[in-house]
């Protein structure tokens, strides 16, 4: 399977270090491909919110996929019911259990689903 790519986006801080803001960018889901999100965990206190989009008018399904680690990743696969027309964030707790080597995490989608994926979080980085 090649999956579609896509990454984290960091809100940038206004000058007064008050607020940050992102225009942002949503990738349309291939069911087909999944998606891997790349450097998913690189962020400042496991601020990650992964947002699902469901156009569809009937409710889906989205797999998030056990990471190549040990031990955590034994736990498997979490697959989640996602409602129609809803948009949905998802924050990860347990960030070993999707985590691959590469520190990217995979997520997969029933076949059917149509809708859009983005993920956001704080940066470690000072903007």
């Amino acid at each position: 399977m090649t999956r579609d790519i896509i990454s984290v986006q960091y809100p940038e801080t206004d000058k007064t270090q008050s607020v940050a803001s992102a225009e942002i960018i949503k990738q349309t889901v291939t069911p087909a491909n999944g998606i891997t999100l790349k450097a998913a965990f690189a962020n400042k206190n496991n601020s990650l919110a992964i947002c699902i989009e469901n156009t569809a008018t009937a409710a889906s399904e989205v797999t998030f996929k056990a990471g190549d680690n040990f031990p955590n990743a034994k736990l498997g696969d979490l697959t989640l019911a996602v409602e129609a027309s809803s948009v949905n964030v998802y924050q990860v707790q347990d960030l070993s259990r999707f985590e691959n080597k590469d520190g990217s995490m995979n997520i997969d989608f029933k076949t059917g689903f149509t809708g859009k994926i983005f993920a956001v979080a704080k940066s470690v980085e000072v903007h």
